[in-house]
């Protein structure tokens, strides 16, 4: 499939995807269009890199669909002062978008063989950190962050996350409650979170944050 193509695919997605939901930020969508996000996916996923759902990228994973990447970012509204963790970094695409927002980005991958791929892809961005350990962990060594973007769905926010957020930052997730998940804006005041929720928000699950199953009789 030529680049034209992917040209044409990338405008559809913003057009049928992003601008008919809540992605509204003029920034978020530029940079949703200037980035190649078939060159993210494997080979053999490209022809359905803009489709309206999740991309299988390997090791169990998948890539978030573009229009939960957009509604997450959009939220978080990413600024060039902003030192951002991102939790997951899959492939390197989340990152490679908030590169062009934020002033640095330090994204987090617990798969070896992700982690491996998205140092690849991401080589040539200079303000783009990727790191290999836990996602649930995040990276202290860079903190304190004014923005954390976890990149999937997930249980719970542990409170190790939380202590690595700069006084008056913001963490954005897709937190799954009652089966459903929704987009969750949180702002750290002292050593508090206050989490403000959103509409639900369909994504691909990040492993890492489950909650401790009970036992049942």
């Amino acid at each position: 499939m030529g680049q034209e193509n992917f040209k044409e695919m990338r405008k559809a997605m913003v057009v049928s995807q992003l601008r008919t939901t809540e992605v509204s930020d003029p920034r978020v969508i530029a940079a949703m269009s200037h980035v190649a996000r078939e060159d993210f996916v494997p080979a053999a996923n490209r022809a359905i890199a803009y489709a309206d759902r999740g991309v299988k990228i390997g090791d169990g994973r998948a890539l978030n669909s573009p229009l939960a990447t957009g509604r997450l970012i959009n939220v978080a509204e990413p600024r060039k002062e902003d030192d951002v963790l991102l939790i997951g970094a899959a492939t390197g695409y989340t990152a490679a978008l908030l590169s062009q927002l934020a002033g640095n980005v330090v994204a987090l991958e617990q798969s070896s063989k992700l982690a491996t791929l998205a140092a690849k892809n991401l080589s040539a961005l200079d303000n783009v950190t990727v790191e290999k350990g836990p996602h649930a962990e995040g990276v202290p060594a860079h903190a304190p962050y004014s923005l954390i973007i976890i990149d999937g769905e997930v249980e719970q926010v542990p409170d190790l996350l939380s202590a690595q957020l700069a006084d008056g930052g913001r963490i954005v997730a897709a937190v799954v409650d009652g089966g459903i998940a929704r987009l969750a804006l949180g702002r750290k005041a002292g050593d508090i979170v206050g989490y403000q929720y959103f509409a639900d928000c369909g994504g691909c699950a990040l492993p890492g944050f489950e909650k401790a199953k009970g036992f049942h009789f």
